[in-house]
């Protein structure tokens, strides 16, 4: 939790219906939310409905406070999913506060946060994209350029158990989802080399 101090910055005061949307992915926020009561439902919405459920939060919480932390756009959307009241702390105000911490403690603080960011990132996209876009992505990702101008190839490195782990999905879906792809025309290779062809 942020240091208590934070809770005396000059904040509005409000209350939420069930269903009214807090936190926008993707958006800047004006103001960091302390929710003081209340039950967050945090992950991805399509419109104003939560599709994706990461997890629920209850107050007393800072809402999102690792995007205010970082200078970040939301990574989650939040949805309350019952009544909430509610604190709004303008940003400039609680980054001035934060700002006023010993060097030390903030470095702490910006790492923790940078942690925790990543951390959330990976679950969105695992709640985001399918088995078959979390592989192509984990495949461009380790590309390494091949002999040829322009065309790329995986060192399969670790044992598809593990790789498999890093995307969430039973090895059993990985191997699917490869031999998909060579189906596909798009990888080519076997072993422990994987050609990308398109």
């Amino acid at each position: 939790m942020l240091p208590n101090e934070l809770l005396d910055l000059p904040a509005e005061r409000a209350s939420a219906d069930p269903g009214s949307v807090l936190l926008r992915r993707g958006e800047f926020a004006d103001a960091i939310v302390f929710v003081e009561s209340g039950q967050v439902g945090l992950g991805l919405t399509d419109g104003d409905t939560m599709t994706h459920l990461l997890g629920t939060v209850d107050g007393p919480f800072w809402l999102e406070a690792t995007a205010a932390v970082l200078g970040l756009p939301s990574a989650v959307d939040g949805v309350a999913e019952t009544a909430v009241t509610l604190r709004r702390v303008p940003l400039a105000a609680f980054q001035a506060s934060l700002n006023a911490l010993p060097k030390s403690a903030l470095a702490v603080l910006h790492d923790v946060a940078q942690a925790h960011r990543q951390q959330t990132e990976l679950a969105v996209s695992r709640l985001a994209k399918d088995a078959e876009a979390r592989c192509a992505e984990w495949l461009l990702r380790h590309a390494e350029p091949a002999g040829e101008a322009g065309s790329l190839l995986v060192m399969l490195r670790q044992r598809k158990r593990l790789i498999a782990a890093q995307l969430g999905i039973a090895p059993e879906t990985l191997s699917r989802v490869l031999r998909h792809l060579r189906e596909q025309s798009l990888i080519s290779g076997s072993g422990r080399v994987v050609n990308l062809v398109n």
